[in-house]
């Protein structure tokens, strides 16, 4: 049998718990719904610029780039080589929000257009997911939400878990004893069949943050178990001669190398630099990172998915489980998430509103002679220096409640 003091605790704080975040959860459910579509919509966008008709013969790559470096304000960092003879070719410059992608026609020579990912609308569902619109407080209030929704999680399982009626709590709705206790089971069953599942798409949103996010950063640097230093070039340098290769000869070669997925070539920034050609694909353990002597075309460096840390390795995983990028499965699990996290944040809130006393917040009652054991506040520690928003959320709100307490006495 469950303590119904620490019931009555868990429960007081899976209260707080929903009124702080399940307004902002309906939000973030619902704009993460919308943004799994968002390959779909740049693909759609990009094929207008992209798709070309093939007429005789193209001009070479190196003369390509020389179009692309006169025309984008910024120097283009590599080159995403074609998959097919239609296809006009994609030269990039910048990263993430940044990236700006344009396109030259092999045969005419011509720019057939720019692409960002500010030129969807999905940028805004993605800005409206991230950070609320709210720039860096935005994103702050995001982490904090998401921090909450994992107390709620683990609050709600204790709180909830059927010991009285058994394993068919799990699965039945109580249809015949009013509004408030189907909206309460459907918030229940839900919430617990798909709990793993959003701690796991938790896990995979919090890199993104912005203290959360830079503490892990740092714990990867000091373990050393990001990416190894060598990933992005750093130490690496090309033994300078005469004349440079072409981008043909260096297309030649990343053509040779047999990489799975879109294939990168990364383009020198100096003389000493060297080229890199790299892989973006849905299996992880594919993913290499080779770098060239942009003067002989000879091997460098060469780094595949094994010499990647295992928190990087972790982080990535999850990263791209929350995005559903390892295929079909993975995108209708992640769309199901989104949509049953919709639909019980939204039953939470009708259960309350019918609940709820007038004129009263209805913060449930905790028994006065209630003392919380060291395994809670142990736990609570942890969290909060996990969580360092989170732990600052909870000390506010223990000072707001000492000081209500103080106030009631005079």
């Amino acid at each position: 049998m469950k303590n119904r003091k620490i019931n009555q605790w868990f429960w007081k704080w899976h209260f707080i718990a929903g009124i702080i975040s399940l307004p902002f959860v309906l939000v973030l459910s619902i704009t993460g719904g919308i943004y799994l579509f968002n390959p779909k919509v740049e693909k759609k966008a990009k094929t207008t610029i992209q798709e070309i008709k093939k007429t005789g013969k193209s001009i070479s790559y190196q003369g390509q780039w020389e179009i692309a470096k006169l025309s984008m304000k910024k120097q283009p960092n590599s080159i995403v080589l074609p998959s097919k003879p239609t296809m006009a070719t994609e030269f990039v410059s910048g990263r993430f929000s940044h990236k700006n992608s344009l396109f030259v026609n092999p045969y005419t020579g011509k720019v057939t257009g720019n692409f960002t990912p500010k030129d969807t609308w999905m940028y805004k569902v993605r800005k409206l997911h991230g950070e609320l619109l709210g720039g860096k407080v935005g994103t702050k209030i995001v982490e904090l939400i998401a921090s909450w929704m994992l107390v709620l999680i683990l609050t709600g399982l204790y709180i909830w878990w059927p010991f009285q009626k058994g394993i068919k709590g799990v699965f039945t709705l109580r249809f015949k004893e009013g509004k408030r206790i189907f909206f309460r089971d459907l918030h229940a069953v839900l919430g617990f069949w798909i709990s793993g599942l959003l701690i796991l798409t938790l896990a995979g949103g919090l890199p993104w943050t912005d203290v959360f996010g830079a503490n892990f950063k740092w714990v990867q640097k000091v373990t050393n178990t990001g990416y190894p230093k060598t990933w992005n070039g750093r130490g690496l340098v090309s033994k300078v001669k005469e004349k440079p290769m072409t981008l043909d000869e260096m297309m030649f070669i990343a053509k040779q190398q047999g990489l799975k997925g879109t294939v990168s070539i990364g383009l020198p920034k100096n003389a000493k630099s060297t080229f890199s050609v790299s892989n973006k694909t849905v299996d992880l353990e594919a993913q290499k990172m080779l770098r060239f002597d942009q003067y002989s075309g000879e091997l460098v460096k060469k780094h595949t998915w094994s010499d990647v840390g295992f928190l990087m390795r972790g982080r990535m995983w999850v990263m791209a489980f929350h995005q559903g990028q390892f295929g079909g499965w993975n995108w209708w699990l992640m769309f199901g998430v989104a949509l049953a996290l919709t639909i019980m944040s939204a039953a939470a809130i009708v259960s309350y509103l019918i609940r709820k006393p007038n004129s009263k917040l209805g913060t449930p009652k905790v028994s006065k002679d209630f003392k919380i054991n060291y395994t809670i506040v142990t736990f609570l520690i942890l969290l909060g220096v996990m969580l360092p928003l989170f732990g600052l959320s909870v000390l506010l709100i223990i000072g707001i409640e000492q000081i209500r307490k103080r106030a009631f006495r005079f």
